[in-house]
């Protein structure tokens, strides 16, 4: 999972030509450190589809205020610039990884959709 900084959320989120599932983290996140298997995952199934980018969201100030961050891990998943999921809460790493694996397969399937706001 390619760990980006503020600077190059733009280039390498917004402008991404493939669907990014975006990891706001912090290293003291215990529970952030548990979902990144699943991501790393999540990014190798879907390898020519899907990119998934960490970005620390102590360090990322900006970020964490343009996207309202209330706790981490945050997830976005990001098509063309827009958000089209949020995840905040989970109840397991399972129902996580579905709910994850879902939103990738109804995005691909259906590029048209109208994103989430």
């Amino acid at each position: 999972m390619k760990r980006i900084s503020e600077t190059h959320f733009d280039q390498e989120v917004l402008c991404s030509p493939v669907p990014t599932i975006v990891h706001f983290f912090a290293p003291w996140c215990g529970l952030c450190r548990l979902v990144e298997p699943l991501l790393l995952q999540l990014q190798k199934q879907y390898s020519d589809h899907l990119r998934v980018v960490a970005i620390n969201a102590d360090s990322s100030l900006q970020l964490a205020s343009r996207y309202r961050l209330r706790m981490l891990p945050t997830l976005l998943l990001v098509q063309n610039g827009q958000v089209w999921q949020r995840w905040e809460t989970f109840q397991s790493r399972d129902q996580l990884y579905q709910q994850l694996q879902l939103a990738v397969q109804e995005l691909l399937a259906t590029p048209s959709v109208t994103p989430l706001t």
